[in-house]
């Protein structure tokens, strides 16, 4: 399903550069972590939302 303005769950987290179940887990325990829209049994995130979120809170960079 394509809505302009709107990702899949799998478009979201590549976006962010996690997988699927770490977006919905950020959905549910992230209090300022965007929340889906649902379109049927399908669940949509602004993107604009899921970009504004990535960019206040930069990756975290890997220890060496």
């Amino acid at each position: 399903m394509q809505i302009p303005g709107y990702l899949t769950s799998d478009e979201a987290a590549e976006r962010l550069g996690i997988n699927r179940q770490s977006l919905y887990n950020h959905a549910t325990r992230t209090p300022d972590f965007p929340k889906p829209t649902k379109v049927g049994r399908a669940s949509l995130w602004a993107e604009g939302a899921i970009d504004a979120w990535r960019a206040a809170h930069p990756k975290r960079q890997r220890k060496r």
